[in-house]
């Protein structure tokens, strides 16, 4: 039997899009939400503190925390290829901008945030859906279907 387990995180970001042709070109933030979705075998013996889990929650959270919670959060997000990277020279007045290598549209954060899990997830653990929700009605989703 195939199980996915799934968990959302929470955390909030500002970005700038640099060359937009509307309000989102001015500095602005959402409170994102981060679906994970996940799977693997499920651990089978009486034994394991972890049986019939595929992961512990807990865990997931830590892998998911580090890998983006932890850096995207309260954080001002633009493109370091525009003119928009002078917001760096002002960062003795900030503790958290990030010059990105992409314009930080949800989609392009989606697939920053999708490699970087991919990355710090264990052997045996599949990366299978994430949902990157900038608003309560707009989101970008990222399948592993549609990746192979």
């Amino acid at each position: 039997m195939n199980l996915r387990v799934t968990k959302i995180f929470d955390f909030e970001t500002a970005h700038a899009l640099w060359g937009y042709d509307g309000k989102c070109a001015n500095i602005h933030g959402h409170s994102y939400k981060l679906t994970v979705s996940i799977t693997g075998p499920i651990i089978d013996d009486n034994s394991a503190v972890k049986n019939g889990m595929i992961i512990d929650f807990s865990d997931l959270k830590k892998i998911i925390n580090t890998a983006v919670v932890d850096r995207f959060d309260h954080v001002l997000l633009v493109n370091g290829n525009t003119p928009h990277a002078k917001y760096a020279e002002v960062e003795s007045g900030f503790s958290k901008i990030i010059l990105c290598e992409y314009q930080p549209t949800c989609e392009n954060m989606l697939v920053d945030m999708v490699g970087r899990i991919l990355s710090d997830l264990p052997k045996g653990i599949e990366l299978k859906y994430c949902k990157l929700q900038e608003t309560d009605n707009s989101f970008a989703e990222w399948f592993q279907v549609d990746n192979l």
